[in-house]
């Protein structure tokens, strides 16, 4: 007991000597991270930033305000900037590992990964899009060509034009490796067809106000429950070709329909912990967009919120 005792002891002194608890001049805590060059600090598993950063990014919370969309990405009605999706893949990935986006609409998770020395693989069911991601991709390949770092030619994509309810099939018949991370931000249900005031500036520019007609295009499911079964389905499939440990980054909101709000970002959660093939839900971090217009909605009349945030739901494959 006594040994145990001096064990346990040492070690809370080491994590005290790493760690430090500063005040700032706006009086909020900031958590600073003094990297020891001792033998005794914990190599990294997961990535390859330092201990400050790793804390950093762990924070529940963030604002995020990207640049303005390129013309080829405006294109798209519910695009998701890439500089957000390079944080996530920093984080989760190491460099030369594989990312996998599913809703691949107009290339940004694919471009963070070869941004950042990974590779990627993308599933986008319009055919258009898929085009536009493959400029964009192959823009982002020759940057890396130009910039020449030991791991920019390393890099590698495939973008596939197919509907990724069949993704472990074409997986399976590519001869592609196990995924070792997955971000993407799915259709919020029906919400581009009935977001009339948001979407009422696009159409006025001749932009999409929808992903498409196609029938199997999810975003085109009328029922809710339909739609979040469709939505199990999809990220079974990505469960299938992910590697033990990897992990799932879901950028999703709660919705607002014929006068109520459905909770689709609590209702990814609950679906896809569920058997078989059951993501195990491990946090979530709220992106706060402070840079929205506020729209006048109900004013006057009834309670409609106008939601600026919103949830990056984070899942491990446990098996």
């Amino acid at each position: 007991m006594i040994l145990f005792g001096v064990s346990f002891i040492s070690t809370v002194l080491i994590y005290l000597e790493a760690f430090s608890v500063r005040k700032t001049g706006m009086g909020e805590t900031e958590t600073v991270h003094r990297e020891a060059s001792t033998p005794r600090t914990q190599r990294n598993k997961l990535n390859e930033l330092s201990g400050r950063d790793w804390i950093k990014f762990t924070k529940s919370w963030f604002v995020h305000r990207p640049e303005p969309r390129g013309d080829r990405k405006v294109r798209h009605p519910a695009s998701f900037p890439e500089s957000l999706v390079r944080e996530f893949v920093s984080f989760f990935t190491r460099k030369g590992e594989l990312v996998v986006d599913p809703f691949l609409g107009t290339g940004s998770a694919l471009v963070a990964a070869v941004e950042t020395s990974r590779s990627g693989i993308g599933f986008e069911i319009v055919k258009k899009y898929s085009d536009i991601a493959r400029g964009r991709v192959k823009d982002a390949l020759t940057q890396n060509a130009v910039r020449g770092t030991r791991e920019s030619g390393s890099s590698w994509t495939r973008i596939l034009t197919a509907d990724s309810s069949k993704l472990s099939k074409i997986w399976r018949e590519k001869g592609f490796p196990p995924a070792d991370y997955c971000i993407t931000s799915p259709p919020y249900w029906n919400q581009l067809r009935r977001s009339h005031m948001r979407q009422k500036g696009r159409a006025e520019k001749g932009w999409d106000t929808a992903y498409s007609d196609d029938p199997d295009e999810i975003g085109n499911i009328e029922d809710y429950h339909d739609f979040l079964s469709a939505l199990k389905l999809t990220f079974d499939e990505v469960y299938k070709i992910m590697r033990p440990k990897g992990y799932l980054t879901i950028i999703t909101n709660n919705v607002f329909s014929d006068g109520r709000m459905y909770p689709l970002a609590f209702d990814t959660v609950s679906t896809l912990s569920q058997q078989p093939f059951a993501w195990t839900p491990k946090d979530e971090k709220v992106w706060c967009q402070d840079d929205k217009t506020l729209l006048p909605l109900g004013v006057f009349n009834a309670w409609v919120g106008n939601r600026h945030h919103q949830y990056c739901l984070i899942f491990r494959k446990e098996g």
